[in-house]
């Protein structure tokens, strides 16, 4: 595989010997990698170079990761965002997905799980669609309409009418789960594992009510009082569509 093939990484941490064996092992793993010690270094690298996903540690001094991943977002900044953070980093965790992450990843961690995390938001995020102009060849069986939005399975894109209404992997993976489902409850637990395939994870409740909650405000005329995405009390989330 040449190198125009292969995604090309940002990997971003202030520790020089996890950042140099990240940078070894996925460049061993079919990855083009750059690395950066903080988030100043991140910038440039981004104002020159185009990165396909950033692996983003949370505590770094000056602007912490978390700052930079919603800075990012709020710029229009569409690239998938992986967090490491430590095991016990739960606040952390739950702010970088409201900041717009689409995965994090728990310190210590096996690096393999590191290249399984990133191929998977990979191929999520290869759904996406290029342009507003991109072609339309999705099956009506696999477009789930709810109001005026149309999410399709096919391509994991959410539109109303003409406009894209841009979605984080985690989101589109997420929304997937619940129009697979529609019409029917799924609990929290199961909307995790079916999202991260690892059904333990201990802050895993907390981390699919923010990406509802974030999903709400995309569709929902009032995200307070949701009309489509529902909460079954004590049991999980519905999704409607009438």
């Amino acid at each position: 595989m040449s190198n125009a093939d292969q995604p090309h990484i940002l990997v971003v941490d202030d520790d020089d010997r996890l950042r140099d064996l990240l940078t070894r092992y996925l460049g061993e793993n079919g990855f083009v990698v750059s690395a950066a010690r903080d988030a100043q270094e991140a910038r440039s690298s981004m104002a020159g170079l185009q990165f396909d996903l950033i692996v983003l540690d949370v505590l770094m001094p000056g602007e912490k990761g978390v700052d930079l991943a919603r800075s990012l977002r709020d710029e229009g900044a569409t690239v998938p965002i992986l967090l490491l953070t430590a095991l016990s980093e739960t606040e952390d965790r739950i702010s970088g997905l409201e900041a717009g992450a689409d995965d994090y990843l728990a310190k210590p961690f096996e690096p393999r799980e590191l290249v399984l995390r990133i191929e998977a938001i990979l191929r999520r995020f290869a759904h996406l669609p290029e342009t507003d102009d991109a072609e339309d060849d999705s099956d009506a069986d696999d477009v789930v309409q709810f109001g005026a939005f149309q999410f399709d399975l096919t391509r994991m894109t959410l539109q109303s009418g003409d406009d894209h209404i841009y979605l984080t992997t985690a989101e589109q993976a997420l929304l997937a789960a619940l129009a697979k489902r529609r019409g029917q409850t799924t609990s929290r637990e199961q909307l995790h594992s079916l999202i991260s395939g690892n059904a333990i994870d201990p802050g895993a409740s907390r981390s699919i009510d923010v990406q509802v909650t974030r999903l709400r405000r995309k569709f929902e005329e009032d995200p307070k009082q949701p009309r489509y995405l529902q909460t079954v009390r004590g049991r999980g989330y519905v999704l409607y569509t009438d």
